[in-house]
C-alpha cells in the first residue's frame, strides 16, 4: 500500500511550467562599466604638435579643431591615428596625413558652415562628431556646433525609402551571387564576399535606423540589438572554407533583408 501511495503521489505531482521556472531565476546584473583607458605615453604631446601645425598652416581663417576617432573615445591602441577635423572660414575640403612621433596624424579641413549644413542629411557626421574633443575654439563656434550635433544625433538618421531598401538588398545579393559564380577563383570569390559583408553592414545600419558606429564596435553593437544576426555574422567571418562563408553569408543576408521586398518584375 505504501508503495502504491508513493507511486500515486509521483503521478499526481504537476510539472512546473516555463513561466514558474523563469520566475525563480535571479536577474543577471549588468557588467560594471570599465574605466577609460589612459592615453598612451606621448599621445597628448603628439596631439599638441599636430595642433600647432594646423594653426601655423591655416593662420587667421581657423575657427576650430576637434579630436575625433579613437583618441576622442578613449579607445586608443598602439596603432591608433591622431584623427583631427580642422574647421575654417569659407570653403575647404582638403586632407593631409603627417607623421607625429610614432603615430600618424590624419587631418581633414572643412568649412565650418558646410559641416553645419551637412548635419541635416549626413549618415556619418553626427555619430562621428558627437564624442569629439574640442582642442581649439574661436568665438565659441565649436561649442555651438557641438550643440547642433547632439540635437541632430537625438533625431536619428534619415529614414530609408522603399526604393533604397530594395537597392541595398539587390546590391548585397548581387555580390553574393558573383562570389558563388566564381568559386573556382578562390581569391576573387573571397574578395567579393568581403565587399558583400561591408555592404551588408552598411545596410544593417540604414535599414534598422541606427547611426554608424566605429568599425571595432560594429559586432558588439549588432549583438546588443539583434543577437541572431550577429551570430551569423560571426560565423561568416570565422568560417574557414569558401563553402561555409557562402552558406553563412546567405543566411546572414536572408535574415537581414527578410522584410525587404525583391525588385519588381517588368517581364
Amino acid at each position: 500500500m505504501e508503495l502504491e501511495h508513493v507511486m500515486d503521489t509521483h503521478h499526481t505531482t504537476s510539472t512546473p511550467t516555463r513561466e514558474e521556472l523563469n520566475a525563480e531565476l535571479l536577474e543577471v546584473p549588468e557588467p560594471p562599466e570599465q574605466p577609460e583607458s589612459p592615453a598612451p605615453p606621448g599621445f597628448e604631446a603628439n596631439v599638441e604638435v599636430a595642433l600647432r601645425h594646423i594653426k601655423g598652416r591655416r593662420g587667421g581663417d581657423l575657427v576650430g579643431v576637434i579630436l575625433i576617432g579613437s583618441g576622442a573615445r578613449k579607445a586608443l591602441t598602439l596603432h591608433s591615428d591622431i584623427d583631427l577635423m580642422a574647421l575654417v572660414k569659407g570653403e575647404a575640403d582638403s586632407h593631409e596625413i603627417l607623421r607625429v612621433g610614432d603615430r600618424l596624424a590624419d587631418i581633414r579641413y572643412h568649412g565650418y558652415q558646410s559641416v553645419e549644413e551637412d548635419l541635416a542629411y549626413s549618415l556619418r557626421l553626427p555619430s562621428l562628431l558627437r564624442k569629439g574633443r574640442i582642442l581649439y575654439d574661436h568665438d565659441g563656434i565649436c561649442v555651438k556646433l557641438t550643440e547642433k550635433i547632439h540635437h541632430r544625433f537625438r533625431q536619428g538618421p534619415p529614414p530609408t525609402s522603399i526604393n533604397e531598401q530594395i537597392r541595398l538588398k539587390a546590391e548585397c545579393y548581387h555580390l553574393l551571387g558573383k562570389a558563388q559564380d566564381l568559386v573556382e577563383k578562390l581569391g576573387t570569390a573571397h574578395y567579393l564576399l568581403t565587399l558583400f559583408y561591408e555592404d551588408c553592414i552598411s545596410a544593417f545600419f540604414r535599414l534598422r535606423g541606427f547611426w554608424l558606429v566605429a568599425p571595432v564596435d560594429v559586432h558588439r553593437f549588432m549583438f546588443s540589438r539583434e543577437p541572431a544576426l550577429a551570430d551569423l555574422a560571426g560565423q561568416f567571418l570565422t568560417a574557414t572554407t569558401l563553402t561555409d562563408r557562402l552558406n553563412f553569408g546567405r543566411q546572414f543576408a536572408d535574415l537581414l533583408f527578410k522584410d525587404v521586398p525583391n525588385p519588381a518584375r517588368i517581364d
